[in-house]
């Protein structure tokens, strides 16, 4: 889950990073895994054999939990960082579903232009600021084939609203779990802001409408993170 489209990408996921990148957010795994069960979910009702397109996929965690329950489902995942795919080709080969795989090093459009199934972009959106995510979206739009769903989960909150302090100090805690250090958690404030591109919910469904995909329906939350799925 690693930063489309961003001159960030380098600076976010170095060789080290990427190398403990699961190590840091083994924490989180009871987040992780309800939001794999429910992207299972989501996408139940794919074809035996549909063909998914991962768009950030990092070490691969999405294929893994989709090609363990849906064995007949081929995959594309796409990634600026070469560290990430590296681990990620490791991570799938020992798993046994590289066979299935195509791994792309660059953004999603590069990601080739064939109907999927479905496009999957878990923890990416928010590393792409405001400017950037109507080309983002419609990308995605345009290779999914009609009727094909999107299903995204991203930080995401009004960074203006009266709540979002209190919601501050929460994702502070998902933050600390993570490794975070205190120098690091005075400036995550700023990094939301200035850094990533959180956007609020109602903007990023608004995006969508207007990429072309029909209504964004909610399926996820956890303090910041939220998911929604809409059908091309």
């Amino acid at each position: 889950m690693t930063p489309p489209n961003t001159p960030a990408a380098p600076s976010f996921f170095s060789q080290d990073v990427a190398d403990a990148y699961d190590r840091r957010n083994r924490a989180l795994a009871p987040i992780s895994d309800s939001l794999h069960f429910l992207l299972r979910l989501v996408l139940a009702d794919l074809p035996a054999n549909a063909r998914v397109l991962c768009v950030g996929v990092g070490t691969g965690a999405e294929i893994l939990s989709l090609a363990a329950a849906y064995p007949g489902w081929s995959f594309v995942g796409v990634d600026p960082s070469v560290e990430m795919l590296a681990v990620g080709r490791r991570r799938l080969e020992q798993a046994g579903v590289m066979r299935r795989c195509e791994l792309v090093h660059g953004y999603v459009e590069d990601a080739p232009r064939e109907a999927f199934d479905a496009v999957v972009s878990l923890l990416v959106a928010h590393f792409i600021k405001r400017e950037g995510r109507p080309g983002f979206y419609a990308a995605i739009h345009d290779r999914l084939k009609s009727g094909g769903r999107y299903v995204s989960a991203e930080i995401s909150g009004d960074l203006d609203a009266p709540e979002f302090p209190a919601m501050l100090e929460n994702w502070k805690q998902v933050q600390t779990l993570m490794g975070a250090t205190p120098q690091s958690l005075a400036q995550l404030d700023g990094m939301m802001r200035d850094a990533l591109g959180v956007l609020p919910p109602e903007e990023t469904q608004a995006l969508w409408r207007a990429a072309g995909f029909g209504m964004p329906i909610p399926f996820f939350q956890a303090f910041m993170i939220r998911g929604w799925h809409a059908v091309r």
